[in-house]
C-alpha cells in the first residue's frame, strides 16, 4: 500500500499542468523539492543530489591492479550503505522529488553529436550546465561558462553516480546516460522501492549485500560499510538471484561440484570435441556414492539429465579459487573466489554462471571471521598456501543479501542510478499495476468487496 500511495501521489504530480523547465522553486501550486537541511535549495535539483554538487570531489584514483587496490578504491567512493533499514524511506523520498521535476518539465536533452573539451567553448557547455544543474550535479551559480574544471567536477559526479569511470569526459555510455528522461528514472526509483517491500532481512550489525546491478558486495558494521568488493555476478541469461541467507562458514582450497546443468550443457560439449578436457581441467566424474567413473564410459550426448558428477580438484585451476563463502539457499548459489581475476578489471561484470565471484575475497573471508582470531589473514594466507582443503564454521552467522537496485539513496542525500541489466524494473511494476487493478476490481464486486478491507 506505501509503494500504491507513492506511485498515485507521482501520478498526480506528473499529470499536474507542467511548469517550464527550469521553473524557480515556490512557483504557484507547487511545493519545492525536498532539500538537505544544510544545503541551500537549487531551483530544480531532487533532493539529495545537490549535497554533491557542494562537496569537495575527490581526487580520482591511481588506476588499481591489484585486488587491495581495488578494494581500498571502491571504499573510497563511499562509506553510506546501499541497503540498510531506512532505505525504502529514502528511495520514497527521491522518487517524489523526482516526480516534481519530472511536473516542471524535466532536464534538457543533450544532442547526439554535442562535442565538448576542456578550455575549448562548445555550442552545448551550457546546455550540459543546465542539465547537471537541474540533477543537483552542478551548483546553481555556475549556469555560464565553457567547458572547464568546474564542469568537468560536476560531470564526475555524475558518472560516479551511475556508476561510470569518474573521468570528467562526456564518453558516448555518459551522453546515454545523461539523456534517460526522468521518467525513467522515477520508474527505476518505484521498482526498487517495490522491491525492498518484498523483502524481510534481519539487519545485525554486521551483514553483506550484493547489490547486482552494481555489481558490488559491501561488508556492513555499526551502519557503515568498512569492506567493498567488485564482484562478478550472473550473465544476462543466467541472472545471479535475489535473496537473503546466512553466512556460515568459509571453505578454503575448496573442490567444486559441477552442477548438473553445466555437466549437461558445457561439460558435454568439450567432452565431444576434446576427449582429454575433463583430465586436462582436473576433473573426476563420480558416481552416487562419490565413487570414480571412466569418462570413456559416459554418454557425452547432453541429450539426458546426467546420473553422474563433475567435481573439479582443488588447485590453481579450480574455477572457485581458494575461497568459497558458503551461505545455504535455495538457489544453490554463494559467493567465491576464481582464476580469473583478471575479470575484475572490467567495468561490465555480468559473466557468471549465477554465483558471485568476490575480488579480494580472502580480506572478506578475514572481515566474516573477525570473531575468531585464530582465522585471521595470515593465517587465511597459510592454510591455504599449504593446498589442503579446509572448512572454517563461523560461530556467529553473518546475514547476507543479493538484492536488485537499480536506483537508490544513500543517506549522505546521493541518489544513484544503475542499468536495468536483467530488464527487471519494467517486468515487476507490470506485475505491480496488474495485482492493483485486479483487487481494485474486486473491491466492486458484492461478493468479494471483503478482500480489500
Amino acid at each position: 500500500m506505501q509503494r500504491m500511495t507513492l506511485v498515485a501521489m507521482a501520478a498526480m504530480l506528473i499529470a499536474a499542468p507542467a511548469f517550464g523547465q527550469g521553473a524557480g522553486a515556490g512557483a504557484p501550486g507547487t511545493a519545492a523539492p525536498p532539500q538537505p537541511h544544510h544545503v541551500a535549495p537549487a531551483a530544480t535539483a531532487p533532493a539529495g543530489a545537490a549535497t554533491a554538487a557542494h562537496a569537495t570531489p575527490a581526487k580520482p584514483a591511481a588506476p588499481a591492479s591489484t585486488p587491495e587496490q581495488r578494494s581500498a578504491a571502491a571504499l573510497a567512493l563511499s562509506h553510506e550503505p546501499t541497503y540498510d533499514e531506512s532505505s525504502a524511506q529514502r528511495i520514497r523520498e527521491a522518487a517524489l522529488s523526482y516526480s516534481d521535476l519530472a511536473v516542471r518539465g524535466g532536464w534538457p536533452t543533450i544532442p547526439a553529436d554535442a562535442k565538448f573539451a576542456i578550455g575549448t567553448a562548445g555550442a552545448n557547455d551550457e546546455l550540459l550546465r543546465k542539465r547537471l544543474i537541474m540533477s543537483g550535479d552542478l551548483a546553481a551559480d555556475k549556469a555560464t561558462g565553457g567547458y572547464d574544471d568546474t564542469l568537468a567536477e560536476a560531470v564526475k559526479r555524475f558518472q560516479a553516480r551511475h556508476g561510470l569511470a569518474a573521468t570528467g569526459t562526456v564518453t558516448p555510455r555518459t551522453l546515454a546516460a545523461l539523456n534517460v528522461p526522468v521518467q525513467k528514472r522515477i520508474r527505476q526509483l518505484e521498482a526498487s522501492l517495490e522491491r525492498l517491500a518484498q523483502m524481510s532481512f534481519p539487519f545485525g550489525q554486521r551483514y553483506v549485500v550484493v547489490n547486482i546491478p552494481a555489481a558490488f558486495a559491501e561488508a556492513v558494521e555499526d551502519d557503515k560499510v568498512v569492506r567493498r568488493y567488485r564482484v562478478i555476478v550472473g550473465k544476462t541469461e543466467k541472472p545471479s538471484p535475489t535473496l537473503t541467507a546466512e553466512i556460515t562458514s568459509v571453505n578454503l582450497n575448496p573442490t567444486w561440484t559441477v552442477p548438473s546443468s553445466i555437466a549437461k550443457s558445457e561439460i558435454s560439449a568439450h567432452m565431444r570435441k576434446d576427449p582429454t578436457y575433463l583430465s586436462r581441467m582436473h576433473m573426476d566424474v563420480l558416481d552416487s556414492h562419490d565413487n570414480p567413473i571412466d569418462p570413456n564410459s559416459v554418454d557425452w550426448s547432453g541429450n539426458h539429465t546426467p546420473n553422474f558428477t563433475v567435481r573439479q580438484q582443488n588447485g590453481t585451476w579450480n574455477a572457485l579459487g581458494a575461497v568459497k563463502i558458503d551461505m545455504p539457499n535455495s538457489y544453490s548459489v554463494y559467493m567465491h573466489d576464481t582464476n580469473q581475476r583478471n575479470l575484475f578489471n572490467d567495468d561490465y561484470r555480468f559473466d557468471s554462471h549465477g554465483c558471485s565471484r568476490v575480488d579480494n575475497v580472502r580480506d572478506l573471508a578475514a572481515w566474516l571471521l573477525k570473531d575468531q582470531p585464530q582465522w585471521n589473514r595470515a593465517a587465511i594466507d597459510a592454510a591455504i598456501a599449504t593446498g589442503q582443503r579446509q572448512d572454517v564454521h563461523m560461530l556467529k552467522k553473518v546475514p547476507v543479501a543479493w538484492i536488485y537496485l537499480t536506483a537508490w539513496m544513500t543517506k549522505d542525500q546521493t541518489v544513484q542510478f544503475r542499468n536495468d541489466i536483467y530488464a527487471q524494473d519494467e517486468q515487476l511494476l507490470e506485475a505491480t499495476t496488474e495485482e492493483a487493478a485486479f483487487f481494485n476490481k474486486a473491491a466492486e464486486h458484492p461478493l468479494t468487496a471483503h478482500l480489500a478491507q
